[in-house]
Protein backbone atom coordinates (compact mmCIF):
# COMPACT_ATOMS: atom_id res chain seq x y z
CA UNK A 1 0.00 0.00 0.00
CA UNK A 2 1.62 2.61 -1.21
CA UNK A 3 1.13 6.73 0.98
CA UNK A 4 1.30 9.97 -0.32
CA UNK A 5 1.98 12.27 2.38
CA UNK A 6 0.72 15.87 0.90
CA UNK A 7 2.08 19.32 2.19
CA UNK A 8 -0.07 21.93 1.47
CA UNK A 9 2.91 24.98 1.37
CA UNK A 10 1.90 29.06 1.48
CA UNK A 11 4.38 30.85 2.53
CA UNK A 12 6.20 28.70 4.96
CA UNK A 13 9.79 28.41 4.62
CA UNK A 14 10.39 28.20 8.32
CA UNK A 15 7.34 26.06 8.99
CA UNK A 16 8.95 23.59 6.39
CA UNK A 17 12.46 24.16 7.51
CA UNK A 18 11.42 23.43 10.82
CA UNK A 19 9.33 20.63 10.52
CA UNK A 20 10.30 18.96 7.24
CA UNK A 21 13.25 16.86 8.72
CA UNK A 22 10.78 14.71 10.99
CA UNK A 23 8.60 13.96 7.93
CA UNK A 24 10.96 12.90 5.71
CA UNK A 25 12.74 10.63 8.59
CA UNK A 26 9.63 8.67 9.91
CA UNK A 27 8.41 8.34 6.35
CA UNK A 28 9.35 5.29 5.02
CA UNK A 29 9.57 2.67 2.44
CA UNK A 30 7.27 2.52 -0.51
CA UNK A 31 5.82 6.03 1.06
CA UNK A 32 6.36 9.24 -0.49
CA UNK A 33 6.52 12.99 0.73
CA UNK A 34 4.93 15.91 -1.89
CA UNK A 35 5.14 19.45 -1.33
CA UNK A 36 2.22 21.27 -3.02
CA UNK A 37 2.69 25.02 -3.07
CA UNK A 38 0.38 27.04 -3.30
CA UNK A 39 1.88 29.75 -5.12
CA UNK A 40 4.07 31.27 -2.92
CA UNK A 41 6.03 34.57 -3.23
CA UNK A 42 8.59 33.82 -0.55
CA UNK A 43 11.56 31.94 -0.59
CA UNK A 44 10.05 28.45 0.30
CA UNK A 45 10.63 26.68 -3.35
CA UNK A 46 13.98 28.06 -3.98
CA UNK A 47 14.85 26.75 0.25
CA UNK A 48 13.13 23.34 -1.03
CA UNK A 49 15.43 22.82 -3.90
CA UNK A 50 18.79 23.44 -2.53
CA UNK A 51 17.70 21.41 1.06
CA UNK A 52 15.53 18.31 -0.69
CA UNK A 53 16.72 18.73 -4.11
CA UNK A 54 15.13 15.12 -4.95
CA UNK A 55 11.59 15.82 -2.69
CA UNK A 56 8.79 16.08 -5.24
CA UNK A 57 7.21 19.26 -6.01
CA UNK A 58 4.13 20.31 -6.98
CA UNK A 59 3.83 23.84 -8.15
CA UNK A 60 0.71 25.79 -8.16
CA UNK A 61 0.09 29.61 -10.23
CA UNK A 62 -2.08 31.01 -7.21
CA UNK A 63 -2.98 30.31 -3.79
CA UNK A 64 -6.24 28.14 -3.90
CA UNK A 65 -6.59 27.90 -0.47
CA UNK A 66 -6.35 24.74 2.04
CA UNK A 67 -9.46 22.97 -0.02
CA UNK A 68 -8.69 23.17 -3.75
CA UNK A 69 -5.20 23.55 -3.03
CA UNK A 70 -5.41 19.98 -1.87
CA UNK A 71 -7.67 18.80 -4.69
CA UNK A 72 -5.36 20.33 -7.56
CA UNK A 73 -2.20 18.53 -5.75
CA UNK A 74 -4.05 15.09 -5.23
CA UNK A 75 -4.97 14.87 -8.60
CA UNK A 76 -1.33 14.61 -9.25
CA UNK A 77 -0.49 11.88 -7.14
CA UNK A 78 -1.46 8.26 -7.10
CA UNK A 79 -1.33 6.66 -4.51
CA UNK A 80 -3.82 3.94 -2.12
CA UNK A 81 -3.90 6.35 0.61
CA UNK A 82 -3.33 10.38 0.98
CA UNK A 83 -2.44 11.76 4.00
CA UNK A 84 -3.31 15.63 4.32
CA UNK A 85 -0.54 17.25 6.71
CA UNK A 86 -0.28 20.73 8.00
CA UNK A 87 3.40 22.42 7.47
CA UNK A 88 3.46 23.31 11.13
CA UNK A 89 3.45 19.20 12.28
CA UNK A 90 6.17 17.07 13.88
CA UNK A 91 5.38 13.40 12.68
CA UNK A 92 6.88 10.44 15.20
CA UNK A 93 8.51 7.46 14.28
CA UNK A 94 5.73 4.46 12.96
CA UNK A 95 3.05 7.62 12.58
CA UNK A 96 1.80 5.77 9.04
CA UNK A 97 1.72 2.19 9.56
CA UNK A 98 -0.41 1.83 12.69
CA UNK A 99 -3.27 4.20 11.12
CA UNK A 100 -2.75 2.27 7.40
CA UNK A 101 -3.42 -0.94 9.72
CA UNK A 102 -6.20 0.12 11.31
CA UNK A 103 -7.55 1.06 7.82
CA UNK A 104 -7.32 -1.91 6.00
CA UNK A 105 -9.33 -3.69 9.08
CA UNK A 106 -12.82 -2.36 7.29
CA UNK A 107 -13.37 -1.37 4.01
CA UNK A 108 -15.92 0.91 5.20
CA UNK A 109 -12.90 3.28 6.85
CA UNK A 110 -12.32 6.13 4.69
CA UNK A 111 -11.02 8.52 7.01
CA UNK A 112 -8.34 8.70 10.00
CA UNK A 113 -6.31 10.39 12.05
CA UNK A 114 -3.72 10.18 14.81
CA UNK A 115 -3.67 11.69 18.17
CA UNK A 116 -2.80 15.49 17.65
CA UNK A 117 -0.85 16.95 20.55
CA UNK A 118 0.51 20.22 21.20
CA UNK A 119 3.83 21.44 19.60
CA UNK A 120 4.60 23.61 22.66
CA UNK A 121 2.79 21.49 25.82
CA UNK A 122 3.32 18.51 24.61
CA UNK A 123 0.98 16.40 26.85
CA UNK A 124 -2.03 18.51 25.92
CA UNK A 125 -4.26 17.79 23.17
CA UNK A 126 -4.35 20.09 20.01
CA UNK A 127 -7.38 22.50 19.11
CA UNK A 128 -7.70 21.42 15.68
CA UNK A 129 -8.10 17.82 16.26
CA UNK A 130 -7.28 16.11 19.67
CA UNK A 131 -8.14 12.89 19.73
CA UNK A 132 -10.63 12.71 17.06
CA UNK A 133 -13.88 15.33 15.84
CA UNK A 134 -17.65 15.30 16.38
CA UNK A 135 -20.40 17.69 15.96
CA UNK A 136 -23.34 18.21 17.96
CA UNK A 137 -27.01 18.59 16.25
CA UNK A 138 -27.00 22.20 15.83
CA UNK A 139 -23.43 22.02 13.61
CA UNK A 140 -20.98 22.96 16.44
CA UNK A 141 -17.61 20.86 16.40
CA UNK A 142 -15.75 19.59 19.01
CA UNK A 143 -13.15 16.85 19.73
CA UNK A 144 -12.10 14.69 22.60
CA UNK A 145 -9.83 16.02 24.56
CA UNK A 146 -10.99 19.59 23.70
CA UNK A 147 -14.73 21.40 24.07
CA UNK A 148 -14.22 24.78 22.82
CA UNK A 149 -11.42 26.49 23.77
CA UNK A 150 -11.01 23.53 26.80
CA UNK A 151 -7.97 21.96 26.20
CA UNK A 152 -7.43 18.40 28.15
CA UNK A 153 -3.88 17.15 29.13
CA UNK A 154 -3.31 13.52 27.42
CA UNK A 155 -3.52 11.10 30.31
CA UNK A 156 -4.17 8.16 28.32
CA UNK A 157 -7.89 8.36 28.60
CA UNK A 158 -8.54 8.29 25.20
CA UNK A 159 -5.70 5.43 23.84
CA UNK A 160 -8.74 3.70 22.36
CA UNK A 161 -9.46 3.51 18.37
CA UNK A 162 -12.94 4.44 18.16
CA UNK A 163 -15.15 5.82 15.18
CA UNK A 164 -15.16 9.59 14.94
CA UNK A 165 -17.52 11.95 12.80
CA UNK A 166 -14.40 13.64 11.46
CA UNK A 167 -10.62 13.84 10.95
CA UNK A 168 -8.50 16.86 11.60
CA UNK A 169 -7.26 18.82 8.23
CA UNK A 170 -3.43 19.00 9.89
CA UNK A 171 -3.39 15.28 9.45
CA UNK A 172 -6.23 13.39 8.01
CA UNK A 173 -5.27 9.73 6.41
CA UNK A 174 -7.97 9.12 2.92
CA UNK A 175 -8.11 6.20 0.75
CA UNK A 176 -7.37 7.62 -2.76
CA UNK A 177 -10.14 5.55 -4.13
CA UNK A 178 -12.98 7.35 -1.99
CA UNK A 179 -11.40 10.55 -2.28
CA UNK A 180 -11.77 10.59 -6.14
CA UNK A 181 -15.30 8.85 -5.29
CA UNK A 182 -16.55 12.19 -3.74
CA UNK A 183 -14.60 14.67 -5.26
CA UNK A 184 -11.92 15.85 -2.98
CA UNK A 185 -12.98 18.86 -0.70
CA UNK A 186 -15.03 21.67 -1.70
CA UNK A 187 -13.16 23.66 -3.26
CA UNK A 188 -15.54 26.70 -2.41
CA UNK A 189 -15.26 26.62 1.09
CA UNK A 190 -11.46 27.60 0.73
CA UNK A 191 -10.63 26.67 4.40
CA UNK A 192 -12.01 26.27 7.46
CA UNK A 193 -15.01 23.16 7.69
CA UNK A 194 -13.63 21.67 4.54
CA UNK A 195 -12.13 18.66 6.12
CA UNK A 196 -15.93 18.34 8.40
CA UNK A 197 -17.77 18.58 5.23
CA UNK A 198 -15.74 15.78 3.54
CA UNK A 199 -16.38 13.65 6.21
CA UNK A 200 -19.86 14.22 6.45
CA UNK A 201 -20.24 13.58 2.57
CA UNK A 202 -18.53 10.12 3.32
CA UNK A 203 -20.52 9.18 6.04
CA UNK A 204 -23.68 10.41 3.92
CA UNK A 205 -22.00 7.34 1.23
CA UNK A 206 -22.03 4.73 4.03
CA UNK A 207 -18.02 5.34 4.62
CA UNK A 208 -16.57 5.42 8.24
CA UNK A 209 -14.00 7.90 10.14
CA UNK A 210 -11.61 6.42 13.07
CA UNK A 211 -8.85 7.90 15.46
CA UNK A 212 -5.56 6.03 15.95
CA UNK A 213 -4.09 6.68 18.97
CA UNK A 214 -0.77 4.40 18.15
CA UNK A 215 -0.03 7.68 16.09
CA UNK A 216 1.44 10.41 17.44
CA UNK A 217 1.74 14.00 15.83
CA UNK A 218 2.56 17.22 17.69
CA UNK A 219 0.92 20.32 16.13
CA UNK A 220 1.42 24.20 16.22
CA UNK A 221 -1.89 25.26 14.99
CA UNK A 222 -2.91 28.75 13.69
CA UNK A 223 -0.10 28.90 11.42
CA UNK A 224 -1.73 30.75 8.26
CA UNK A 225 -4.64 32.71 10.23
CA UNK A 226 -3.75 33.84 13.76
CA UNK A 227 -6.32 32.67 16.50
CA UNK A 228 -8.29 36.52 16.27
CA UNK A 229 -9.23 36.82 12.42
CA UNK A 230 -12.30 38.64 11.21
CA UNK A 231 -11.32 36.46 8.07
CA UNK A 232 -11.11 33.30 9.51
CA UNK A 233 -14.48 33.95 11.73
CA UNK A 234 -16.00 34.70 8.37
CA UNK A 235 -14.72 31.26 6.63
CA UNK A 236 -15.70 29.40 10.10
CA UNK A 237 -19.26 30.77 10.48
CA UNK A 238 -20.04 30.64 6.27
CA UNK A 239 -18.68 27.29 5.97
CA UNK A 240 -20.69 26.11 9.11
CA UNK A 241 -23.84 27.03 7.40
CA UNK A 242 -22.62 25.60 4.47
CA UNK A 243 -21.75 22.51 5.49
CA UNK A 244 -25.56 21.88 7.49
CA UNK A 245 -27.46 22.52 4.47
CA UNK A 246 -25.39 20.44 2.62
CA UNK A 247 -25.33 17.53 5.31
CA UNK A 248 -28.53 17.59 7.07
CA UNK A 249 -31.19 15.30 6.28
CA UNK A 250 -34.33 17.43 4.76
CA UNK A 251 -36.59 16.47 7.87
CA UNK A 252 -33.87 18.08 10.20
CA UNK A 253 -32.55 20.88 7.66
CA UNK A 254 -34.49 23.61 8.36
CA UNK A 255 -35.13 24.40 11.96
CA UNK A 256 -31.39 23.25 12.54
CA UNK A 257 -30.31 26.13 9.90
CA UNK A 258 -33.30 28.55 11.50
CA UNK A 259 -31.79 28.23 14.97
CA UNK A 260 -28.21 28.24 14.31
CA UNK A 261 -29.08 31.71 12.40
CA UNK A 262 -30.67 32.71 15.95
CA UNK A 263 -27.48 31.75 17.66
CA UNK A 264 -24.72 32.95 15.22
CA UNK A 265 -26.75 36.42 16.22
CA UNK A 266 -25.77 35.87 19.54
CA UNK A 267 -22.81 35.03 18.76
CA UNK A 268 -22.26 38.35 16.93
CA UNK A 269 -23.37 40.34 19.79
CA UNK A 270 -21.29 38.76 21.86
CA UNK A 271 -18.23 39.91 19.93
CA UNK A 272 -19.46 43.43 20.01
CA UNK A 273 -19.83 42.98 23.82
CA UNK A 274 -15.84 42.15 23.90
CA UNK A 275 -15.12 45.08 21.88
CA UNK A 276 -14.32 43.05 18.46
CA UNK A 277 -16.66 44.87 15.83
CA UNK A 278 -14.40 43.53 12.80
CA UNK A 279 -15.35 39.89 13.99
CA UNK A 280 -19.76 41.25 14.62
CA UNK A 281 -19.41 42.49 10.70
CA UNK A 282 -17.71 39.13 9.73
CA UNK A 283 -20.45 37.22 10.70
CA UNK A 284 -22.82 39.30 9.19
CA UNK A 285 -20.70 39.06 6.11
CA UNK A 286 -20.36 34.92 6.27
CA UNK A 287 -24.28 35.10 6.40
CA UNK A 288 -24.89 37.12 3.92
CA UNK A 289 -22.29 35.06 1.74
CA UNK A 290 -24.10 31.82 2.59
CA UNK A 291 -27.61 32.90 1.25
CA UNK A 292 -25.78 34.07 -1.86
CA UNK A 293 -24.34 30.81 -2.15
CA UNK A 294 -27.58 28.30 -1.71
CA UNK A 295 -28.57 27.97 -5.05
CA UNK A 296 -25.11 26.30 -5.64
CA UNK A 297 -25.26 24.00 -2.71
CA UNK A 298 -28.71 23.28 -3.45
CA UNK A 299 -27.44 21.52 -6.37
CA UNK A 300 -24.31 19.85 -4.47
CA UNK A 301 -27.34 18.34 -1.77
CA UNK A 302 -28.61 16.29 -5.25
CA UNK A 303 -25.63 14.31 -5.12
CA UNK A 304 -25.63 13.47 -1.91
CA UNK A 305 -28.51 11.79 -0.65
CA UNK A 306 -28.02 13.16 3.14
CA UNK A 307 -29.37 11.10 5.58
CA UNK A 308 -28.85 9.76 10.09
CA UNK A 309 -25.55 9.27 10.42
CA UNK A 310 -23.27 8.19 13.17
CA UNK A 311 -21.30 10.22 15.69
CA UNK A 312 -23.22 13.11 15.85
CA UNK A 313 -24.01 14.25 19.07
CA UNK A 314 -27.62 14.79 19.80
CA UNK A 315 -27.70 17.67 22.36
CA UNK A 316 -27.22 20.95 22.56
CA UNK A 317 -22.97 21.52 23.39
CA UNK A 318 -23.66 25.40 24.09
CA UNK A 319 -25.96 24.36 26.54
CA UNK A 320 -23.59 21.52 28.00
CA UNK A 321 -20.85 23.57 28.55
CA UNK A 322 -21.28 27.19 29.17
CA UNK A 323 -24.56 26.24 31.61
CA UNK A 324 -24.20 22.59 32.71
CA UNK A 325 -20.42 23.05 33.16
CA UNK A 326 -19.03 19.83 30.86
CA UNK A 327 -16.11 21.00 30.28
CA UNK A 328 -14.69 17.50 29.09
CA UNK A 329 -15.72 14.92 26.40
CA UNK A 330 -16.26 12.97 29.10
CA UNK A 331 -18.72 14.85 30.60
CA UNK A 332 -20.65 14.25 27.92
CA UNK A 333 -23.79 11.70 27.91
CA UNK A 334 -22.61 8.86 25.90
CA UNK A 335 -26.44 7.57 25.22
CA UNK A 336 -27.06 10.77 23.60
CA UNK A 337 -24.47 10.25 20.51
CA UNK A 338 -26.25 8.87 17.57
CA UNK A 339 -25.47 5.28 16.36
CA UNK A 340 -27.22 4.98 12.81
CA UNK A 341 -25.07 3.62 10.55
Amino acid sequence: MKTAVIILNWNGRKMLEKFLPSVTRYTHGDNEVVIADNGSTDDSLDFLSKAYPTLRVIRMDKNYGFAEGYNRACSAVEADYYVLLNDDVEVTEGWIEPVIEQMEQDPKIAIAQPKLLMYDQRDTFEYAGGAGGFIDKYGYPFCRGRMFNTLEKDHGQYDSPCEIFWGTGAAMFVKAAVWKELGGLDGEFFAHMEEIDFCWRAKNQGYKAVYCPQSVVYHVGGGTLPKSSPHKTYLNFRNNMALLYKNLPQRRRCWVITLRMVLDIVAGMKFIAEGHPKEFTAVLKAHRDYRRWKPALKKRRALLNPHEVSCIYQGHLLLDYYIKGRKKFADLDTSRFSHQQ
